[in-house]
């Protein structure tokens, strides 16, 4: 526009704070998008399930039986549900604007182990406590969490399973 000056250039501190800020309001909006049903399904669990960190994973699934991978890849791509794509990019072609904060998706199952993948989604900060990405499956000592939202996790423990499952076809 005629007269107006351009923004001055941010930070990348200032990059970061922004991204972290984005995707934290994008996690609670997917919450609201989604009507819930995430959290209907954990809700219904009464609390969440039990589970032992062992070194750096959880080695033994959070529901007793493997995930199913396409379900996973579809929480995985879905903006409303899983939010990955947000931070993460992956071997998705058909999706447009993939994130560049985190790692890229493609080839999780030769660097992690299940569990390793496991303990990454279900709570990253057991492993970094600086991380950005969300703990998906924890409901204790979070922050800011709206009314509807509090001790309900992001993903049930079924979805996290499914999660797990896609990441591990993920080889290359």
């Amino acid at each position: 526009m005629a007269g107006s000056t351009p923004s001055p250039r941010k930070s990348s501190a200032e990059r970061f704070r922004h991204a972290a800020l984005a995707a934290a309001l994008a996690a609670g909006t997917a919450s609201f998008v989604d009507g819930g049903r995430a959290q209907e399904g954990a809700q219904a669990q009464g609390k969440l399930r039990r589970y032992a960190v062992v070194a750096d994973a959880i080695p033994e699934s959070l529901t007793g039986a493997k995930g199913d991978p396409e379900r996973g890849r579809a929480i995985v791509v879905n903006r409303q549900v899983g939010l990955c794509l947000l931070c993460h990019s992956g071997p998705y072609p058909e999706e447009k604007f993939q994130g560049t904060l985190a790692p890229d998706l493609k080839g999780t199952g030769a660097r992690w182990s299940e569990g390793q993948l496991r303990l990454r989604i279900v709570d990253a900060r057991r492993l970094n406590a600086d991380t950005i990405m969300p703990a998906y499956y924890r409901v204790d000592g979070l922050t800011r969490v709206a009314p509807a939202f509090q001790g309900k996790p992001v993903l049930t423990a079924e979805q996290i399973e499914d999660v797990v499952a896609h990441l591990a076809t993920l080889r290359d």
